[in-house]
C-alpha cells in the first residue's frame, strides 16, 4: 500500500548522464595519490533499494549508507566550466552518479521524492572536498560549497536511463507509522 502523497505538480527534469565507478579515486586516499579508476558512463543503471547503484563502488557499502546514489546539477557543472574557463571539463570529474538538469538539488535535502517512478530520500549535500582543487583548479572546492550535489538513499528499486526526461515529485506527508521504508530511510 502506497502511503505517500506526491506533490500535485511534478517538475520535469532531464537526467542527462549516469556514471558508476568500480573503485574509489578520492575516497579513502587522504595523504596518498588519487586512484586511477575512471567514472564509467552508462545508458541505464539499476538502482537497488537500500544498496545503491549496481556496479558502483558504493553498492552495498554498508547498511543504511546515506550515499547510495549521488546527484549533481548540470547547471552547476556549466557554471563551474564558465567560472574556471574550462569549457571542456567533463562532468565526470565531480565523481557523482546521476546528472540532472532542471532542479535545485538542495531543495531535496531532508525530503523524500519520486524520480522515474522510484522513491529516494535526499539525505544531505554531497560536500565538495579538497580533491576538487586538484581535479579542476585551485578554488573549485570553495566554488562548489553549498552546491556539491545530493547524497541520497534509494527507497524503491528500479532502472534509470540517461538522456531521459522524468517527472520529479516531492513526497508530501509520509505516513511514518505505516510505511517502514520511509521510517528506515530517515533514521
Amino acid at each position: 500500500m502506497n502511503t505517500h502523497k506526491a506533490t500535485p505538480t511534478p517538475r520535469r527534469v532531464r537526467l542527462r548522464e549516469i556514471f558508476i565507478s568500480p573503485a574509489h579515486t578520492y575516497f579513502g586516499h587522504h595523504g596518498k595519490p588519487p586512484g586511477t579508476d575512471p567514472m564509467v558512463a552508462c545508458e541505464e543503471v539499476e538502482a537497488v533499494a537500500g544498496k545503491g547503484l549496481r556496479g558502483d563502488r558504493f553498492f552495498d557499502y554498508k547498511p543504511d549508507y546515506k550515499g547510495q546514489v549521488t546527484f549533481f546539477s548540470h547547471e552547476v557543472h556549466q557554471d563551474i566550466c564558465s567560472l574556471f574557463e574550462c569549457p571542456d571539463l567533463p562532468v565526470s570529474v565531480f565523481r557523482r552518479n546521476v546528472i540532472l538538469e532542471g532542479i535545485d538539488l538542495n531543495e531535496l535535502i531532508g525530503r523524500a521524492f519520486v524520480l522515474g517512478g522510484m522513491k529516494f530520500y535526499g539525505v544531505e549535500e554531497c560536500k565538495p572536498c579538497y580533491w576538487m582543487d586538484r581535479a579542476i583548479q585551485p578554488g573549485a572546492e570553495e566554488a562548489l560549497r553549498g552546491r556539491g550535489g545530493l547524497r541520497a538513499k534509494i527507497l524503491q528499486s528500479g532502472t534509470l536511463q540517461a538522456q531521459t526526461i522524468y517527472d520529479l515529485s516531492l513526497i508530501a506527508e509520509p505516513d511514518q507509522e505505516t510505511d517502514p521504508t520511509f521510517s528506515q530511510a530517515v533514521s
